[in-house]
């Protein structure tokens, strides 16, 4: 496996948690406002 493959891959997992993260926020956002 090489370096390259290995870096896009931890990136694709960091911005896959970081949309979890943002979407997470953002309903809880929203239940409040309610």
């Amino acid at each position: 496996m090489y370096l390259g493959d290995l870096i896009m891959a931890i990136l694709n997992t960091l911005i896959l948690v970081v949309c979890v993260l943002v979407s997470v926020a953002f309903l809880t956002l929203l239940e409040r406002k309610v």
